[in-house]
């Protein structure tokens, strides 16, 4: 039985708190090739040391520890490790046919650490979202400079690729995490993928939505605010919309605020742990991440929150201690009218 319904009333009442970065914590383990490898794929024709959603197969104990540590610091929410589990983003490693397995077994996974916390903690149940990626490919942008109309893959294909992933999961994990959306018209293939699939087994689970506004210009990577970005996707029905990576918190502000205003629904945000240094490496300390976002719960912006690049643990403690005990952001209630959405909002006057 899904933990869902506590956090549908949990989110009432507090901010519900999302783990941190699940790769940032796997490299802080030092994993070399032979781990990324393991027995299984000891002969691999090619390179898998970064592939990380392979860990689930060759060395899930590596994953677990970090969901458990994130759950040990306050998560009520953790991610699968299936950021890159579709047969697109696989082929880089010559792995597409096993992308849906680890999907799967990156569900399971993710189920059993948060199964085992709510044991520990029945009064704080534990929930899995299951992590769909952005993939490497756009449908938005052409790869080609000298051919700005050529796209290297279809809307069907990347559904279906995006069906093939959400399919391994959606009997395992309480909701749909469709993450670090860059380019909207992918994200609706991944909407569209996840419809599909809730069809075909004759259910639907939750889907949350998180866009990222990749600059200070204050757009995603294929020209959208956050506000048009919003629109295009608001026919979905999230259970909440927001936005993740490539900001560090004061950056992200502004436009988190921006979707705040417009959501009839509720409001994530993920950001990073600041901006990276000249090594690509985040600095920005627990304490003062914490702070930073702090005001966001005490405006009313934010339901849920956790970290993207560079947090860790002792980030996710930090927020939630200092969320603690303040009221969530109540949905707006928009008034019916035909709102439109190109590269900026467009509204029809009532």
């Amino acid at each position: 039985m899904s933990n869902w319904p506590h956090i549908e009333k949990a989110i009432k009442e507090r901010i519900i708190m999302l783990d941190g970065a699940m790769g940032t914590m796997l490299q802080k383990q030092s994993l070399e090739e032979a781990d990324f490898r393991g027995e299984r794929f000891k002969d691999w024709p090619s390179p898998l040391q970064g592939n990380n959603d392979l860990l689930v197969l060759t060395k899930p104990d590596a994953v677990a520890k970090v969901h458990n540590d994130f759950l040990a610091a306050g998560a009520d929410l953790i991610e699968t490790n299936s950021f890159n589990a579709t047969t697109i983003s696989q082929a880089d490693y010559d792995m597409a046919e096993i992308a849906p397995e680890i999907a799967r077994a990156a569900a399971e996974l993710a189920r059993k650490c948060a199964d085992e916390w709510t044991e520990k903690t029945p009064e704080k149940p534990r929930c899995v979202l299951g992590s769909v990626g952005p993939m490497n490919k756009t449908l938005s942008i052409s790869p080609k400079v000298e051919d700005p109309g050529y796209r290297d893959v279809t809307f069907d294909e990347v559904k279906t690729s995006y069906i093939g992933q959400i399919e391994a999961m959606v009997d395992i994990v309480d909701a749909i995490l469709i993450e670090t959306v860059f380019d909207t018209l992918n994200c609706k293939a991944a909407i569209a993928a996840a419809r599909h699939v809730f069809d075909a087994v004759g259910y639907e689970k939750p889907i949350i939505i998180s866009g990222t506004i990749t600059d200070r210009s204050g757009r995603t990577l294929s020209g959208q605010t956050a506000e048009a970005f919003w629109i295009s996707i608001a026919h979905s029905k999230p259970f909440a919309v927001g936005l993740n990576c490539a900001l560090g918190a004061d950056e992200m502000r502004p436009h988190i605020e921006a979707i705040s205003r417009v959501a009839n629904t509720h409001v994530i945000s993920f950001p990073n742990a600041g901006l990276p240094n000249a090594f690509g490496e985040y600095d920005e300390s627990p304490a003062d991440m914490a702070e930073q976002i702090k005001p966001w719960v005490e405006e009313g912006f934010v339901n849920i929150l956790g970290g993207c690049c560079g947090t860790t643990p002792d980030h996710i403690a930090a927020i939630a201690k200092a969320a603690e005990g303040l009221p969530p952001r109540k949905p707006v209630d928009l008034e019916t009218t035909l709102r439109l959405s190109g590269l900026e909002p467009f509204q029809i006057a009532v």
